[in-house]
């Protein structure tokens, strides 16, 4: 039975793994922390948990406040396993301090705002105790489709060469809805020193995506290009979301007038073995009426390509589909032959038509509760990972691959960025 420990709750991920009851932790928690509204957000979260109808949990949180949270979770050592979600900005130190000092870490993205970040990173993946992120991608049932039919040669047959095969573009929004109720952010959300930008936000969890769909474990991606660009945010936008009367003074130098330039958008062209991947990753202020985060990925094969898109055209919710490149007639019957083999694994699964030509892969809504719904998995994943002992030597590999990658692009990015600004550009 492991005791979790909450260091520095800052963003509401930290929260979401206790979405639901774990049985290989104890109810107790124990939460180490400034005082101040993030970790009043932190709780009343945990307790919305506790208080639902139905399948309500039983956490039983005990606060440690300090100057010092992490010093003072290192000396008093209640627990074995520390769950890290919030600050960017020396997170990498955090994780390596801690993984030295003898805990298990499961962290959110990003590890890392900048290149020196990544020395942190590899000493902590070399070995126990065990250093893993929330990442809940692999999680996700439509997800877990796509990957599926890529693997099915009758179905997608293999990946073009002929420009990129993995195709993936989301749009997030700063104005959301969590648990039922409005988020708030803190104001350090969007200074870029402390959250990261663009090119290391978005882009761990695409990127683990098409490495997941290549095999791409063991394999190191190779950048060919990165952009970012910023989204302005007006400082009425700035009150709503984080509650703030005003930009604060640390957030200055990103301020024009009466908005705020936030630069979180990039575009990343890479390449994992021969497939040549590209991932567009923006953030919007709010979504349309009735809407929200949307996304559309692409995985392009010689018989097919598998789409998995969310957005105004699906409801808002995640779909699968399959649209034939050739032998139409063939793919559709390699198809329904491959997803009636799925059904004891996942029953209820089908193949309708969704347009000339074009097929949708349903699963039964009851399979997957949604986005939320992945963290509290994420954490279990985690914690059977150490009580089996056996070191995850892909998942060590693909997460410092990922954050090469990710350090280079942030390096670029802000190179090119030190360049347009000294000859006066945005």
């Amino acid at each position: 039975m492991h005791t979790l420990l909450f260091l520095d709750p800052g963003h509401f991920h930290a929260a979401l793994t206790l979405r639901a009851p774990q049985a290989r932790a104890a109810d107790e928690v124990y939460v180490y922390a400034r005082e101040g509204a993030e970790l009043r957000d932190f709780l009343a979260l945990v307790e919305r948990f506790n208080r639902r109808s139905p399948n309500p949990t039983r956490w039983r949180p005990f606060v440690r406040t300090s100057g010092d949270p992490l010093g003072r979770l290192v000396d008093e050592r209640r627990g074995d396993v520390v769950v890290l979600a919030g600050k960017n900005g020396g997170k990498a130190r955090t994780i390596q301090r801690l993984h030295q000092s003898g805990f298990h870490v499961l962290a959110d993205k990003p590890w890392l705002v900048e290149k020196a970040d990544l020395e942190h990173v590899r000493a902590s993946l070399e070995g126990w105790p065990l250093a893993a992120e929330i990442m809940t991608g692999r999680h996700d049932l439509a997800a877990s489709l796509v990957k599926r039919l890529v693997g099915a040669p009758a179905v997608f047959g293999t990946f073009r060469d002929d420009g990129s095969a993995i195709e993936h573009e989301s749009v997030h929004h700063l104005e959301k809805l969590v648990d039922g109720a409005p988020l708030r952010r803190p104001w350090w959300f969007f200074d870029v020193r402390v959250q990261g930008s663009g090119p290391v936000d978005i882009p761990t969890h695409v990127v683990d995506q098409a490495q997941w769909l290549v095999d791409g474990d063991a394999a190191a991606p190779a950048l060919l290009s990165a952009r970012v660009w910023s989204t302005h945010v007006p400082a009425e936008a700035f009150r709503r979301i984080t509650g703030e009367a005003g930009f604060p003074r640390e957030l200055e130098p990103f301020v024009d007038g009466d908005a705020l330039s936030y630069r979180c958008n990039a575009a990343l062209v890479y390449r994992i073995g021969r497939v040549t991947a590209s991932a567009a990753t923006r953030w919007n202020l709010s979504p349309s009426p009735g809407g929200g985060d949307a996304s559309h990925n692409v995985a392009h094969g010689t018989r097919a390509d598998i789409r998995l898109e969310q957005s105004a055209r699906t409801g808002h919710r995640r779909k699968v589909f399959v649209e034939p490149r050739t032998d139409a007639v063939g793919i559709e019957r390699a198809l329904r032959n491959t997803v009636t083999a799925w059904q004891a694994e996942i029953p209820g699964v089908e193949v309708v038509p969704a347009g000339p030509e074009m097929y949708e892969v349903t699963p039964p809504p009851l399979l997957d509760g949604g986005h939320e719904t992945h963290f509290p998995r994420v954490l279990d994943e985690f914690l059977r990972i150490v009580d089996d002992r056996r070191w995850p030597t892909a998942l060590a590999q693909r997460t410092l691959a990922k954050y090469t990658l990710l350090a280079e692009a942030a390096a670029r990015t802000s190179a090119e960025d030190a360049m347009l600004s000294a000859r006066g550009e945005p």
